[in-house]
């Protein structure tokens, strides 16, 4: 057994100023640089922080499992709703223990990091020469204030290895405001998990709601670092939370409600100008860096984050991330814009220039998707299959635009690069619509009910709409309206994926109510995918 490997991260010069508070009026008319969302100030001095608190009040997590390792994060914040999180204003070192036991008896990574004071003293280290397809455990420890809790990741197997089975559970929206986050606790107690892949939509960014809720967000509407740090801080005290966070590794995305509802590239859904939308984007994105466990290339840069990415798990499966957000084309009148170039701007009719994840994002997808993988997972953020979401009673299709059906030829885009390839084995994972969606990507969009393409997989919220029901309100005939669809349901919880060779294995799960603390999590369906035959079976 190799000895202890000791892996120091240096400090870096790096600052920040302080963050006044603005609402969106004084902010629009203000037009605020970026310095006062990010900051640039003086270098910091590395010192030892005096807690008499504990740090580690936001739990641990980890994320991104490779081969070879996974991303641990922590963010030290004693005073998780005060600004900076009761942390002084400098850097502080931060030592790191991984080990193969959960007794930490054989350690076999350690080092020091550096919780920055302009990154909200989050810690994002890229832990690598582990064994592959085994599980570790690691925590955090700060001079003055003690251990982390615990937490466990397990890593991916080796490349050109073919496994016998993955297991991932999918989900996401999860609403403070409407719900409690029991079933994080379920997922925290599923067996064998080898990661979750969370779709977006971590934290809701509106002010609180003034009808009855369970519970009530903390602060205005989120524009600035601060507020956006603060709503963090109050999303990842959930206890249910950190436990799902201990328990797994955590592959994640974004949707909308990490930055504004139905943001669609440089647009916002007020009709505010590009710039303008672009300095709240800019807090909302280094926020979002700042509480969730990714790798240094998903850290926003000037204009944009690279948030998407592939990971591997040997020959089994390829696990493309999308990002369906950063790069799309407006809504198709989507909102009432506010002069009239933008007025102008909105067309009723798609346009092959409009694009859902941009021309790069495309290319590089396409060129992913050619692989000898038995899987092809395309976990994203919308619904990409056809869909009416007419009401019972309503005779004209409705179509929804802030999701693929709005991008009907960027989807197309995407239905001919699976068939130029030939591929049969391409499942799509999707969120946003807070209902569990199974159904087929037709090949024909014309023809929903025809040959299918792919086979996709939309999860249902977490806490997002409330318990909930097998339906919303006027849905009773919307199955009839989508011959392609093969189950819909509107209660919260989770899918779960188990992935042989042989079959794509979904577990589709709900709670039986989230208003409370203490609901319980049942199997209400099963569904079984043959790589060789798209499209959803009962199983």
């Amino acid at each position: 057994m190799p000895g202890p490997v000791r892996r120091v991260v240096r400090a870096m010069p790096s600052g920040s100023t302080a963050v006044p508070q603005f609402d969106r009026r004084n902010m629009v008319k203000a037009g605020l640089s970026l310095a006062l969302l990010g900051g640039v100030g003086a270098p910091r001095l590395l010192a030892r922080a005096n807690f008499t608190r504990d740090p580690f009040t936001l739990g641990i997590a980890s994320g991104e499992p490779w081969p070879d390792g996974f991303v641990i994060w922590t963010r030290l914040a004693p005073e998780p709703q005060t600004p900076g999180g009761g942390m002084p204003p400098h850097d502080v070192p931060v030592r790191w223990e991984v080990a193969e036991d959960p007794g930490f008896r054989t350690v076999v990574r350690t080092g020091v990091a550096v919780a920055k004071a302009d990154l909200a003293h989050s810690v994002h280290v890229e832990v690598d020469g582990l064994q592959s397809r085994r599980p570790y455990w690691y925590r955090f420890l700060v001079a003055g204030a003690g251990s982390s809790p615990v937490g466990t990741a397990r890593t991916a197997p080796a490349a050109g290895t073919s496994p016998e089975r993955l297991r991932l559970a999918m989900l996401g929206c999860q609403d403070f405001e409407t719900g409690f986050f029991t079933a994080y606790a379920h997922v925290a107690r599923e067996p064998d998990l080898d990661a979750v892949f969370h779709y977006g939509d971590y934290i809701y960014e509106m002010v609180a709601r003034t009808e009855p809720s369970p519970r009530k967000h903390l602060g205005a509407e989120t524009y600035t670092l601060d507020a956006y740090r603060r709503r963090y801080a109050q999303y990842k005290s959930d206890p249910d939370l950190q436990a799902a966070h201990a328990a797994v590794a955590f592959i994640m995305s974004f949707d909308d409600h990490e930055i504004d509802d139905n943001w669609a590239g440089e647009f916002d859904k007020d009709g505010n100008r590009p710039e303008i939308f672009a300095l709240r984007k800019a807090a909302a994105l280094q926020a979002w860096y700042e509480h969730v466990p990714v790798r240094r290339a998903q850290r926003p840069g000037a204009a944009h984050v690279r948030a998407y990415r592939r990971l591997d798990y040997g020959t089994l499966a390829r696990m493309h991330v999308l990002d369906t957000r950063s790069f799309r084309s407006d809504q198709l009148c989507e909102r009432p814009g506010i002069g009239r170039v933008e007025l102008d701007a909105c067309r009723p009719v798609d346009r092959p220039d409009r694009t859902m994840l941009g021309a790069a994002q495309e290319a590089w997808l396409d060129r992913g998707l050619g692989n000898d993988a038995r899987w092809n997972f395309v976990a994203q953020q919308v619904l990409l299959m056809p869909y009416d979401a007419r009401k019972d009673g309503a005779t004209a299709p409705v179509v929804g635009k802030d999701n693929w059906n709005g991008y009907p030829l960027s989807r197309q885009r995407l239905v001919d690069s699976i068939a130029r390839r030939g591929l049969k084995n391409v499942v799509i994972g999707s969120g946003d619509l807070h209902q569990h969606v199974v159904g087929s990507v037709p090949r024909d969009a014309d023809d929903v009910g025809g040959a299918a393409i792919a086979t996709e997989f939309l999860a249902t919220s977490i806490s997002s709409g409330g318990t909930g029901g097998a339906h919303y309100p006027g849905e009773t005939g919307t199955l009839a309206n989508n011959p392609n669809v093969a189950l819909l349901n509107n209660q919260r919880g989770y899918q779960l994926f188990t992935v042989t060779p042989d079959a794509w294995r979904a577990d589709v799960k709900v709670m039986d109510q989230v208003d409370r603390p203490g609901g319980q999590i049942s199997t209400i369906a099963r569904f079984v995918v043959d790589p060789k035959q798209p499209g959803p079976q009962s199983g």
